[in-house]
């Protein structure tokens, strides 16, 4: 009964996690109060769950046990004390909990991403929390995410988080006049947290981001990025693989992916079509649409990868695009024009650049640098399943 409850508390943890905080914050306006209350609720769940037996709805209980924990908190002498007149209704507990399916709070995750995208939080500080706290992604893997040391962003979140509740900022989602403000750091949020979590057990946190990213979409409704952003993360999800191991794109066989989340995929890349130059997630979906087009076609079309990476380079440079733009032009031109189309050697090394290099390396036959690249990038890796495929390359040759 221990393993078992364990397990359920680490599903719920894992699946639910920024959805219960989107809940208790959006009570509260204190997202650390939040978050503390929770993991409360994640402790009792460890010592009662085991003798009491795991409850029909982990959420719920979790939810209900969070939020009698923050009405202790407002209804403690120090609070009392110190909480300023305009909170006397709050004393009394969170409003609008007890009611509240915590499988329906969609709007509520979005208003608290807009708290997050808040010009009163520090820009650099604004995609991290967002994913962190929202999204349910552990501070080191934000820290790596961002190649920033795990202890300088877990300050950078805690600071965040005390100046959201000091400034008394509305858990709400703005109006129009706002979003052109907020938008882009939430657009980054799940970006980013599908890129960190497409590849876990599972498929839920990866399906939390697409689902956010539709409902976000949906919500602003004529917003080209935001139709984008849902395409590219459904399309990206449509071509996960079964199994533990890592299969490279060019080598997974169509059939496998999913043929709906394709179809539903391209209808958000055609919803994000709008006259004058294409925005980044725009020209992002369009490179997805283009190698999920081979589950039709049985071809990659290089050529087209390679127009979208020059355009994707023009409106958004990033070590990531450039690395991918040289192995394109090695398969159309020639491994040795897509090393000379390599960016320069990044610091802090840079995973993708050295599996890109390597691969390059291997098809031009220079073999025992190839070895090297693949070792220097399995070292790299924070996937497991890419390492062991990373390695076997280097093995082979």
């Amino acid at each position: 009964m221990t393993a078992g409850a364990r397990a359920a508390a680490e599903r719920a943890a894992r699946d639910s996690y920024g959805r219960l905080v989107a809940l208790l914050a959006t009570s509260t306006g204190d997202l650390a109060q939040a978050e503390d209350a929770l993991a409360d609720a994640f402790e009792r769940a460890l010592t009662t769950w085991p003798a009491d037996g795991v409850p029909r709805n982990p959420d719920a209980w979790l939810l209900t046990v969070a939020r009698n924990r923050l009405r202790d908190v407002w209804r403690s002498a120090a609070a009392r004390r110190w909480a300023p007149l305009d909170d006397a209704r709050a004393l009394a507990g969170p409003d609008g909990v007890d009611d509240v399916d915590p499988d329906a709070i969609e709007d509520r995750r979005l208003a608290l991403l807009f708290v997050c995208a808040h010009p009163a939080i520090a820009p650099d500080v604004r995609t991290p929390l967002m994913m962190q706290t929202v999204l349910g992604l552990d501070s080191q893997v934000v820290a790596r995410a961002f190649a920033v040391p795990p202890g300088a962003m877990q300050q950078r979140l805690v600071r965040a988080k005390r100046r959201i509740a000091a400034t008394r900022i509305p858990f709400v989602v703005p109006d129009r006049r706002a979003m052109p403000e907020r938008l882009p750091a939430v657009l980054e949020a799940v970006y980013g947290c599908a890129a960190v979590t497409w590849r876990q057990d599972g498929r839920a946190l990866a399906g939390e981001a697409q689902h956010l990213a539709v409902v976000l979409a949906s919500l602003l409704d004529d917003d080209a990025e935001a139709w984008a952003l849902a395409a590219l993360v459904t399309l990206s999800l449509a071509r996960r693989q079964p199994g533990d191991a890592f299969v490279p794109l060019d080598e997974q066989d169509p059939a496998t992916w999913d043929e709906h989340l394709v179809a539903e995929g391209e209808s958000y890349l055609r919803r994000a079509t709008r006259p004058g130059p294409p925005g980044r997630f725009r020209l992002e979906a369009a490179i997805q649409a283009v190698h999920c087009d081979r589950r039709r076609t049985g071809a990659v079309d290089w050529a087209a990868l390679r127009t979208l990476y020059r355009a994707l380079d023009a409106v958004a440079p990033s070590l990531g695009s450039r690395t991918a733009l040289a192995a394109v032009v090695g398969r159309l031109d020639g491994p040795d024009a897509g090393l000379a189309a390599l960016p320069p050697e990044p610091a802090p090394a840079f995973q993708p650049w050295w599996a890109a290099r390597a691969d390059l390396l291997a098809r031009a036959g220079r073999r025992q640098e190839a070895k090297d690249a693949f070792a220097r990038a399995a070292e790299l890796s924070d996937d497991e399943a890419v390492r062991d495929y990373l390695e076997a390359r280097r093995r082979s040759g």
